[in-house]
């Protein structure tokens, strides 16, 4: 399996982004992609996820500001974020659940615990 992360940089306060994550080397009927956001010597935070089936998931501190969207004949999963603040300022990973618990309330905390792979972050740096 590969993710790859790609877009983010620094931007101004205010200002929007979109991230990339192109996956490759599966096949499955059914799984989660999304992103979560970890500095250096902090928890992972879950941000937003995406099913094969279009059901996306979001975090409540993300809500109204984040766009999850997927372009399926790519395998490209996207995540556009309007209005960054400072305190989105973080590395952004691209991660997949490949076998997410369908006969469970499925949310952004089953996400982040089956994670099964995860590729290189992507800086996100917001600053004036």
């Amino acid at each position: 399996v590969q993710l790859q992360a790609s877009g983010g940089g620094l931007v101004q306060p205010g200002e929007s982004l979109t991230l990339s994550c192109a996956a490759s080397g599966f096949t499955r009927s059914y799984y989660v992609i999304g992103w979560f956001r970890q500095a250096l010597g902090k928890e992972r935070e879950g941000i937003s996820a995406i099913s094969n089936s279009n059901t996306k998931y979001y975090s409540d501190s993300v809500k109204g500001r984040f766009t999850i969207s997927r372009d399926n004949a790519k395998n490209i999963v996207y995540l556009h974020i309007n209005s960054l603040k400072p305190e989105d300022t973080d590395v952004y990973y691209c991660g997949i659940d490949l076998n997410p618990d369908g006969s469970r309330p499925y949310g952004l905390g089953e996400f982040l615990n089956g994670l099964d792979w995860w590729g290189r972050g992507t800086l996100v740096t917001v600053s004036s």
